[in-house]
């Protein structure tokens, strides 16, 4: 339940009782066991409650845990394709592509880490400029804080935080990436490879 709520939407019990594969009474007592424990929020819309996660540090928590190989010996989950290419987790990109573009960021030292925290330095927004993605004196990207998050398919770290956020909005807004309907998977656009490719990211099948 907590995986499908990984890409920031809000969801009825029923409809994450039927993804579980579980009775909705079980799944109400995971429910408010979840909301107690702060991993969850609900949201009342008239007489429905949808839930989701609490925030993105519960994504992230999700996300790691998802790492984690099982305790007793059982086959691990089949991961689509397109949802190890790319996909969304909470509100940033992650996956194949997501992975990619955090380490040709810090290739060319376009990353400035503290502790947990990443932004970008001069080198970073240079590159996502030069790749026509960022514009030239656009400075807000350079101040968004962001923070690294172990994804679960490639075991390395994309980017999140509000500077993973506003980047994957701009891959969107750009047709870069596109959405995938009923599930978290992201496309890279039709007539997008010219960027990705200066942005020194080939692997996009």
């Amino acid at each position: 339940m907590l995986l499908a709520l990984i890409d920031g939407s809000a969801r009825p019990a029923g409809e994450l009782a039927r993804l579980a594969g579980i009775g909705a009474a079980g799944a109400s007592a995971h429910l408010r066991r979840l909301v107690a424990a702060g991993l969850l929020a609900v949201d009342a819309r008239g007489r429905h409650r949808y839930f989701r996660l609490a925030d993105e540090d519960v994504a992230r928590l999700v996300e790691t845990l998802a790492t984690a190989p099982p305790r007793a010996p059982r086959p691990l989950p089949s991961t689509d394709a397109a949802l190890a290419r790319a996909r969304t987790c909470y509100r940033h990109l992650a996956g194949r592509l997501g992975v990619a573009l955090f380490d040709r960021l810090g290739a060319v030292d376009g990353l400035v880490v503290a502790g947990a925290g990443v932004r970008l330095g001069a080198n970073g927004v240079a590159l996502l400029v030069d790749a026509g993605l960022v514009e030239p004196g656009e400075d807000a990207f350079a101040t968004l804080p962001g923070r690294s998050c172990l994804d679960w398919t490639e075991r390395r770290p994309h980017l999140s935080g509000a500077l993973g956020t506003r980047l994957l909005a701009r891959l969107i807004e750009r047709g870069w990436l596109r959405p995938c309907r009923d599930t978290r998977a992201l496309r890279v656009g039709a007539h997008a490879r010219d960027g990705w490719r200066a942005l020194g990211i080939d692997d996009l099948d």
